[in-house]
Order: structure tokens, then sequence, then C-alpha cells
């Protein structure tokens, strides 16, 4: 029997930002083995073109995606839910009821420099490497 990928949800409210870059990056890491997806409490509707330029900036395409709406998902379906909320829009995290199974406290770049988003760029990739490769060990 073929091994289904393993697979990831990565929330926040906009899913404009820092999800959708957690889902570059989890696609990219993943390869087929663990799949990543993204969405949001309150989807902007666009991915953040700083975004997409960050992730450029390191040869990931994320120009393709689209927000979502968390409820667009089926969330038991994922084998890691992780939000990536930080204090700033805590009262419209969903890990306060989605019974999230890790949350991240990524700060949210949106109205801040290009070097704010290469600075979240890369605590998102070191957390969603080690999380893809935890996800590969197991069976």
């Amino acid at each position: 029997m073929e091994k289904q990928p393993k697979l990831i949800l990565f929330v926040c409210v906009g899913n404009s930002c820092r999800s959708q870059m957690a889902e570059g990056f989890g696609n990219y890491y993943g390869q087929g083995e663990v799949v990543a997806f993204s969405a949001g409490t309150a989807p902007t509707g666009k991915v953040h073109p700083l975004a997409i330029e960050a992730m450029r900036e390191v040869g990931i395409d994320i120009s393709h995606h689209t927000s979502k709406g968390v409820w667009e998902f089926d969330i038991t379906q994922f084998d890691a839910v992780v939000s990536l909320c930080d204090a700033r829009t805590d009262e419209l995290c969903p890990a306060t009821y989605m019974g999230i199974q890790e949350h991240w406290n990524i700060p949210d770049p949106v109205g801040l420099p290009m070097e704010e988003f290469r600075r979240v760029r890369a605590m998102i990739e070191e957390r969603v490497k080690a999380l893809v490769e935890r996800l590969r060990r197991e069976e």
C-alpha cells in the first residue's frame, strides 16, 4: 500500500503572510512526503506582495497561492495544525478555539519594512524544517 503524505495546516488571521510562507516552506521541504496548506480566520483575499517577494528571494514561488478561510478545510484530516499568531493578533487567533496542536508566536510583518518580512521568513523556515523532519520520522 502506498504511503500517504503527512498533512500540515498553517493557520493565522489574514492568510496573507506568515501562513503563506509556512505553506511554501512546508511543500518545499516536504517534497511530497509532507504536504502543506494554509488558511486564516479572517482571510484578506490576497497574498501580501512582500511575502511573495521574500519567498522569491529564497527560490520559492508562492505567487500562485490564494488567501483561504479555515472553514474551507476539515482540520481533523491534518497530521499537524499550526497557528502562527502573535500577541498583536491573539484576539483573532485560531489557537484559542480550534484545538491547535502547536502555537508558534511569530510576529506579523504587515505594515513593516521588507527587512521584517525577511526576519519572519527565517523564523518560519527554521520551525517548518524541524516540523517536516519530525513528521517524516513518524510512522
